[in-house]
């Protein structure tokens, strides 16, 4: 494996794992720059009827690398970070609904920590390598996804949660592009 780019476009002749893992910390170092320069009330604004904000994406997607890293790549039992009935606000949408003293430097600095547990357990481990764990909640009981659909799956889910945060941070302060 090659070297991740902080551009996948310098990537193109890369193998696959290379290409997969740099386009996923593309997406991953779009979302964290969409709350950069942010303050607090600026992390919160929502548009129109959603109650969307960036702080609660940079919170949900914490919560998405942890299920899929540790929970179920890794098969770690651990609680979840924002949102469940255990939460501090018994809520299971709590990842997108922050309480009033949940800071956006607390929630990047999770997802961070999450982000760098991901990288670690993923160097060097094959594509194809199967998850750990077959949960409770699988909708589909033994189904073990592998390595490169997890990450075709957080490179999706990313990419739909950079175009909610395009949205928003225009909105806060017209700032616009990737």
């Amino acid at each position: 494996m090659t070297e991740l780019a902080a551009d996948p476009r310098l990537v193109e002749n890369a193998d696959e794992a290379t290409t997969l893992l740099s386009f996923l910390d593309y997406y991953r170092s779009v979302l964290i720059r969409k709350a950069d320069g942010l303050n607090e009330a600026q992390a919160r604004t929502t548009i129109g009827p959603s109650d969307m904000t960036i702080l609660g994406l940079i919170r949900h997607m914490a919560e998405v690398e942890q299920s899929w890293f540790r929970r179920r790549l890794m098969d770690i039992e651990c609680g979840f970070i924002y949102c469940d009935e255990a939460s501090p606000t018994n809520d299971p949408d709590g990842d997108f609904h922050p309480p009033a003293d949940a800071t956006l430097v607390e929630a990047l600095a999770t997802l961070q920590a999450e982000i760098d547990y991901a990288r670690a357990v993923t160097v060097g481990m094959p594509m194809d390598t199967q998850a750990k764990a077959d949960p409770v909640w699988n909708r589909t009981p033994g189904w073990r996804p592998t390595l490169r659909w997890i990450v075709v799956h957080m490179i999706e889910e990313y990419a739909r949660h950079c175009g909610h945060a395009d949205l928003l941070r225009e909105a806060v302060d017209g700032a616009t592009g990737d």
